[in-house]
């Protein structure tokens, strides 16, 4: 019989202190994050907004969940996720109909804008994941099926899920190496990962990942968002006040080159913003990320005296005479704006991270974006592919900017690029459903 090694007995002993320690030590994080959020709401409109939404869950589950209900839950943190659910959601609703379906977020800033969600049967903020909130929220909703939305790894609901053996799936979901589960030092949070049923991941680079670690129940499914803006793109309303100030009759866009600004940051003004001051000949849309008063008062600025904003719009359809940039102060109409544009910026490439590219690139029109897209994988197969451009500040933008603006050949070739490639990627939501509910 082989003595261990001293080695080997430090590396039992750790691992056995961790699998002890892991789960309170994890609970008192949240605790103390749930405090934090307490604390905070005195003087943040969105802590209070959350803390608000914990304490109305058990009403709203109570007055919409019985007994005899079967409910499938998908969860998702914020509205970026919940568009990738979405088509699940809503095929689930049109071709399931003995489910019902439960839908949760964690952040405000989703759960504030989709609350009335009509595609789900009730819509609530998710339980802080502590042990006591968990068995309470799983015991009222008692889910058949829970499905979570790209980057969701709870330990405690993960853990009870599948003590209670109830199918959990990971959808639309991308891994990078230098994720913890990756990570020598970190690598047990990899063991999160095979409390899932199964995880659909959007690529086959995150599938490799996975199994390298021994998490082998996965399938390259592709992403979700792919299935949503088509049907966005199939089912936008026209938006008469822009169809307006664009100057379009029928299909005719009399004003010309259309620029769409999709997401804008001011980081982002910083590199268009002098390019379109220069350009007179553009028309410019711009959508931009927040629209609070001061917000507005600098896009004004922007290119002063040329700037309506659609309320303005609204309000007098001749408040655009002589403008030839209209800001969009409203939610819900970018996904569909992008339709009238030749071409289109997306904004966040200067800050943390790219805004949705394939809401701009269905509609067959070149997309341009900063730097921060090396997460987004549609990002690095558009640029691979020529649909996508990357641009690197104020010089590259212009450079780029005046190729589509005055060589109309290669921004259709660019345009038409983009198109197909958002074309050949539908169809996750029906391998997933498949799976899920075969």
């Amino acid at each position: 019989m082989r003595v261990p090694t001293l080695k080997e007995v430090r590396g039992f002993l750790a691992e056995g202190a961790r699998r002890l320690l892991e789960q309170p030590l994890y609970s008192a994080g949240i605790s103390a994050y749930r405090l934090g959020v307490k604390v905070a709401a005195v003087s943040n409109p969105k802590a209070e907004k959350l803390d608000k939404g914990q304490k109305e869950i058990w009403k709203r589950l109570d007055a919409s969940i019985s007994p005899s209900d079967r409910y499938i839950w998908v969860h998702a943190a914020s509205l970026g996720e919940f568009e990738q659910g979405r088509p699940l959601i809503e095929k689930i609703k049109r071709e399931h109909p003995e489910y019902k379906v439960l839908l949760t977020f964690f952040s405000p800033s989703g759960y504030e804008v989709r609350k009335n969600y009509a595609g789900a049967d009730c819509v609530c903020y998710l339980p802080f994941d502590t042990p006591g909130r968990v068995r309470k929220f799983l015991y009222k909703v008692n889910p058949e099926i829970v499905v979570f939305v790209k980057y969701e790894f709870w330990r405690n609901y993960l853990h009870e899920l599948w003590r209670r053996q109830v199918p959990t799936y990971l959808v639309s979901a991308v891994f990078r190496r230098d994720q913890s589960f990756f990570r020598k030092r970190s690598a047990w949070y990899g063991g999160w990962l095979k409390w899932y049923t199964h995880i659909f991941v959007q690529d086959d680079r995150s599938r490799r990942l996975l199994e390298g670690i021994g998490v082998r129940n996965v399938t390259v499914a592709g992403d979700t968002r792919f299935d949503r803006v088509t049907d966005i793109m199939n089912s936008r309303k026209p938006i008469p006040e822009l169809e307006r100030f664009i100057g379009m009759n029928g299909e005719e866009k009399r004003k010309g080159f259309v620029m769409m600004f999709g997401s804008s940051w001011p980081a982002d003004e910083a590199v268009y913003g002098e390019w379109l001051r220069k350009r007179s000949e553009v028309t410019a849309v711009i959508a931009p990320h927040e629209f609070d008063a001061p917000r507005l008062d600098r896009l004004r600025q922007l290119v002063p005296g040329e700037v309506v904003l659609l309320s303005e719009l609204k309000a007098d359809p001749n408040a655009g005479e002589g403008k030839r940039v209209l800001v969009i102060d409203c939610f819900g109409l970018l996904s569909s704006a992008y339709a009238y544009a030749d071409a289109a910026y997306i904004g966040g490439g200067f800050g943390v991270s790219i805004h949705n590219i394939n809401e701009a690139a269905v509609y067959g029109i070149p997309v341009m974006f900063g730097p921060e897209n090396s997460k987004f994988i549609e990002a690095q197969e558009l640029k691979t592919l020529g649909g996508g451009i990357e641009v690197d500040g104020e010089k590259s933008f212009g450079r780029n900017a005046d190729i589509l603006l005055f060589d109309s050949d290669e921004r259709h070739r660019r345009g038409r690029w983009a198109g197909e490639y958002i074309s050949e990627k539908i169809g996750a939501a029906d391998k997933i459903l498949k799976e899920i509910l075969p």
